[in-house]
């Protein structure tokens, strides 16, 4: 088994990479194996709606998105993470995430029933909005959300602050635990 984690933010080793590090690490503790992508690294182009995904492809050239579509449907399990920009998710994890959902969908909803998780990371405010925006494309693509302590959501601004907020990082180690025991119990 494998979960794929994506971090939406367009910095480097910034609170929502942290975040999502704290996850992942609790999924390998549960003998899953784990992958982190970084949107930083890349630029996915946005969907255009053409209609042209067919044969499980996107047909624009964007050789990025492709190697990131790949590993979405191969994974079993996608983590994906966003700091909040204006009240919502960054435009490149909604860029990334709107593609594979389209290609996903006209191609036989590829990613149905496997597990999906999202974290959001605010200076102060929009965490929930943004939380709730990215599992609205976990709910539309079938797939399966497991739950934690409280809302995946971590208060930070300065690079390394989220570090300091003890029950975002708990409730981001108890969703990596919860992720791991559902993959095992729908692989049954």
């Amino acid at each position: 088994m494998k979960v794929l984690g994506i971090c939406g933010s367009p910095r480097k080793g910034g609170n929502t990479e942290f975040a999502l590090n704290t996850t992942l690490e609790a999924i390998r503790s549960e003998g899953i194996e784990t992958e982190l992508i970084r949107l930083a690294d890349s630029a996915v182009k946005p969907c255009v709606a053409c209609y042209g995904c067919t044969d499980g492809r996107c047909i624009r050239n964007d050789s990025t998105f492709d190697a990131i579509y790949e590993k979405c449907i191969a994974a079993d399990g996608l983590l994906v993470g966003s700091p909040v920009y204006f009240g919502s998710a960054t435009p490149q994890i909604m860029s990334l995430l709107d593609r594979v959902g389209f290609v996903a969908r006209r191609n036989g909803n590829l990613l149905r029933r496997k597990v999906g998780a999202s974290i959001a990371v605010a200076r102060r405010a929009g965490t929930n909005f943004t939380f709730a925006q990215l599992n609205y494309f976990f709910l539309i693509a079938e797939m399966i959300v497991p739950g934690s302590t409280y809302w995946n959501g971590g208060i930070a601004l300065e690079r390394g602050e989220i570090a300091k907020d003890e029950e975002a990082l708990q409730t981001f180690t108890n969703l990596g635990k919860n992720m791991a025991w559902l993959l095992k119990k729908v692989s049954e």
